[in-house]
């Protein structure tokens, strides 16, 4: 079972990666990636909160240093994903993961962007001025995500894919 999670999770990072400089929406210094919200919501619901932290952060990590990303890519990424892993984990229900996805990386992380911005970055932005991009961008992953998840219940790909999540 373990060598199916970290498989399934070095696919999942390998495609967040490289999808990194093909799909996004540039955003004053912070880039938007659709993608990478998918991924995290996939990572929740098929391997579980802690994969889905480790996933967003390596991909994290990867763009950075393959200079595709930003630094706000950490907290937007690594909140939605650990809050959408939680939340499905307590509740099954994937509709409630997404939200957890959209809320983590959309409101919290993009709170927390502020002082990554200010103090590390060294921009000074609005306090909220990350939240609507951020929002934008989960929105879009997340949805994607709902139907890829959907698709893989109806198929009964959850069986195949042998990581132990329930349909």
């Amino acid at each position: 079972m373990k060598t199916y999670r970290l498989a399934f999770s070095a696919l999942l990072i390998a495609v967040g990666t490289v999808s990194s400089h093909l799909i996004y929406i540039p955003v004053g210094v912070a880039k938007c990636y659709p993608v990478q919200h998918t991924i995290n919501v996939l990572s929740a619901v098929l391997l579980g909160p802690w994969y889905a932290v480790l996933n967003a952060f390596a991909i994290s990590l990867l763009r950075n240093m393959l200079g595709t990303g930003s630094l706000l890519a950490f907290p937007g990424s690594m909140i939605g994903a650990l809050l959408a892993g939680i939340i499905y984990k307590r509740t099954e229900n994937q509709l409630h993961a997404v939200l957890g996805e959209i809320f983590g990386t959309g409101i919290l992380g993009g709170l927390v962007a502020y002082p990554v911005t200010k103090f590390v970055i060294g921009k000074d932005v609005a306090a909220l001025f990350f939240v609507v991009p951020f929002l934008v961008s989960t929105l879009g992953g997340s949805i994607l995500a709902y139907f890829i998840l959907k698709q893989l219940a109806a198929h009964a790909v959850f069986k195949n894919l042998k990581l132990g999540v329930k349909k």
